[in-house]
């Protein structure tokens, strides 16, 4: 009987030591994302959310748990893996934490059952909790990152794709829309793989043109759909809310149509005549000007923009513009995209986020 009582003994306090691993380790994970939301993104809205999950985190340690802690017998402490000493970027960073919250969780979830049943069901809707923080965390963050974007790639096919691009990107472009209406799915896929890779190691946005099967097999940050493309609502369902939705924009009607069907952005144009609209007439700066009074989300002018125009442009109201062939076709993609940057030194666009 003695042999019983000291086993369940010792079973309760390896149930207890697990416990308080996991707890720290979920706090620690929160508290990590937490820092991120508060200095990275300054959102009061996201800080909230996470203290107050890690404070009802934190109201499960009980002392009995702190008490059987046992760091220096513990063997994991001396265990370590390649990836986690580098991260990449803040993107890597933030999902390295939440996976380090959520497998906590759900290590507390099944092994409180041996504690309290009310602890288990309390870290099952935490850890459901955390995935839809998950998805509104990295929503926002793309979102912060798109209002900060002055200047938008859409890469027409080239033998020097990826070279034109990562000099673009070296000049400071932080948003690149592949497009590519002809090539087969294989190519395209290639393509857009090793764009996404190389935007994303520079911290820059990475959006598909038309193809939502695409941005969702490589993990893209969003997709720009045109007028006869996938309607708003069933992108929407197959992306979620952490990916960007942009839609092309011609007339008043359909700019208000798109913002009322929640896309995240809006193309205005062309703006001037381009190839990459054939037979498309350009809608002109009146155009521009009007977006510019009545939108209240982000929007880029587009088409036939270049260096001899684009102050014309801004003048008209622009704060955001989109370039092809201007970039593509230059010279030095570098020093041409670090001159349009430098022309919108001089604003301060002021816009009202539909992302809370």
């Amino acid at each position: 009987m003695a042999d019983l009582y000291g086993r369940k003994k010792d079973i309760q306090k390896v149930v207890y030591r697990i416990l308080d691993t996991n707890l720290d380790r979920a706090r620690e994970g929160l508290r990590i994302i937490e820092e991120w939301c508060r200095f990275g993104l300054n959102s009061p809205q996201l800080v909230t959310k996470f203290k107050n999950l890690r404070q009802e985190v934190a109201q499960w340690h009980h002392e009995e748990m702190k008490a059987a802690r046992d760091t220096p017998g513990d063997t994991g402490t001396e265990l370590s893996h390649v990836r986690e000493e580098k991260r990449s970027s803040i993107n890597s960073l933030l999902s390295a934490n939440f996976c380090r919250v959520q497998e906590a969780m759900r290590v507390l979830e099944e092994y409180s059952k041996l504690y309290d049943p009310n602890m288990g069901k309390a870290f099952r809707q935490m850890r459901y909790s955390v995935y839809t923080l998950e998805s509104d965390l990295m929503g926002f963050k793309r979102y912060q990152m798109l209002l900060q974007a002055h200047l938008y790639l859409v890469t027409s096919p080239s033998e020097s794709l990826l070279t034109t691009v990562e000099a673009a990107l070296k000049g400071g472009l932080a948003l690149v829309q592949y497009r590519n209406k002809n090539a087969e799915d294989n190519v395209c896929l290639e393509q857009a793989t090793k764009l996404r890779q190389l935007c994303h190691s520079y911290g820059a946005l990475f959006i598909i043109n038309d193809r939502v099967d695409l941005a969702m097999a490589i993990d893209a940050d969003g997709v720009h759909l045109g007028q006869q493309d996938m309607p708003i609502s069933t992108a929407r369902q197959l992306l979620g809310t952490q990916r960007l939705i942009g839609r092309s924009t011609t007339n008043s009607q359909e700019m208000q149509d798109a913002i009322s069907q929640g896309v995240d952005y809006i193309g205005v144009g062309p703006v001037y005549e381009t190839p990459t609209k054939a037979g498309k007439a350009p809608v002109g700066l009146d155009y521009v000007s009007y977006v510019a009074k009545n939108a209240r989300i982000p929007w880029f002018a587009i088409g036939g923009i270049d260096t001899n125009n684009i102050n014309d442009v801004i003048d008209a109201g622009a704060s955001r513009v989109a370039i092809v062939r201007a970039i593509m076709q230059a010279e030095q993609p570098t020093l041409i995209t670090q001159y349009f940057l430098s022309q919108f030194n001089r604003i301060q666009p002021v816009y009202t986020p539909n992302h809370a």
